[in-house]
């Protein structure tokens, strides 16, 4: 956790759980629109969006190309499975079940 995430999480705490009063509720959410209106906050959520939506651009072409690989592979083994079976259908394959039956103690 980083050393915002815990700092912010205890103000959240403190605010929701203090027992001071509404005059201290009042500094505290006031202090609070201060820092979130600060510039250095705008700029640092400001490059974090930035960062998160040019990660997530990057995650989705490499989750395209890897999707196509899988795809390609699939084709090729049902295209390799089709050419082995003699009838040049799809290969049958036969598969059993097997049932138990459990006694009571």
């Amino acid at each position: 956790m980083s050393k915002t995430t815990l700092i912010a999480a205890g103000a959240v705490g403190y605010v929701l759980g203090a027992r001071a009063g509404r005059d201290r509720y009042d500094e505290i959410v006031t202090a609070a629109r201060k820092v979130a209106h600060d510039p250095r906050v705008q700029s640092a959520k400001d490059r974090a969006a930035d960062t998160a939506r040019t990660q997530a651009t990057a995650a989705a072409e490499v989750a395209r190309e890897k999707a196509g690989d899988v795809a390609a592979a699939a084709k090729d083994k049902m295209s390799s499975d089709d050419a082995a079976s003699p009838t040049g259908g799809p290969v049958a394959t036969q598969t059993t079940t097997q049932t138990t039956t459990q006694t009571p103690l």
